[in-house]
């Protein structure tokens, strides 16, 4: 959302400020609540009616909020509003037979939509560069989306291990937990410290 803002042609950072607060509630507080209602992967021992209840008004909160910001900014909004509010209840609970579940729809709606309504919000338009920077942002996210798919399955899903690998030199190495997992972690904190890095930069262009 930051780097969406950041390109617009004005930087208007309460309008920020009112985008992250509406993704803060809807997959900060909303997306997770209804993840731990669709099979625990928190492993969270919170109530039920206590996730069913944070997600209620997490993600009623978020789309007020752009509900509003469509009327204060630009009516248009309300197209980004909807897909965002479908997506949060149909991918995390995985409705449909779980047909918007996938990198695919992962990518388009928590990569390119925050970017792309970010920089929709402060331009009050659709934009070219808008439109560039959501693919980034959507690429982004499908690589992040695959690589935590392999670490999520060796961490959780493998729970027992053998065999060796054999290297051009001739040598073995053992087939451990954290082979598998370390070198997809490793590029998933790489690349989120990279996207960081990215934002606060266009935003210092944008203040300095």
């Amino acid at each position: 959302m930051v780097i969406g803002a950041a390109i617009a042609p004005l930087w208007l950072p309460g309008r920020l400020g009112a985008g992250l607060a509406a993704f803060a509630l809807a997959l900060g507080v909303g997306a997770h609540a209804l993840d731990e209602l669709h099979g625990r992967p928190l492993e969270t021992r919170i109530p039920a009616g206590v996730l069913w209840t944070l997600a209620a008004v997490s993600i009623a909160a978020a789309v007020a909020i752009g509900i509003a910001a469509a009327l204060a900014w630009w009516p248009w909004l309300l197209l980004l509003v909807a897909f965002g509010g479908f997506m949060v209840v149909t991918y995390n609970l995985e409705l449909f037979g779980g047909r918007f579940h996938s990198d695919l729809w992962f990518a388009l709606a928590w990569g390119a939509l925050p970017l792309l309504a970010a920089n929709a919000a402060a331009a009050e338009r659709i934009t070219r560069p808008g439109v560039v920077a959501a693919l980034f942002a959507a690429l982004l996210s499908f690589a992040q989306r695959r690589l935590s798919t392999q670490a999520r399955m060796a961490r959780r899903e493998i729970h027992g291990i053998s065999g060796t690998l054999e290297l051009d030199t001739g040598n073995t190495v053992p087939i451990t937990r954290e082979l598998l997992t370390r070198a997809p972690e490793d590029a998933l904190r790489a690349l989120t410290a990279a996207t960081i890095a990215l934002a606060v930069a266009l935003v210092l262009a944008r203040v300095g």
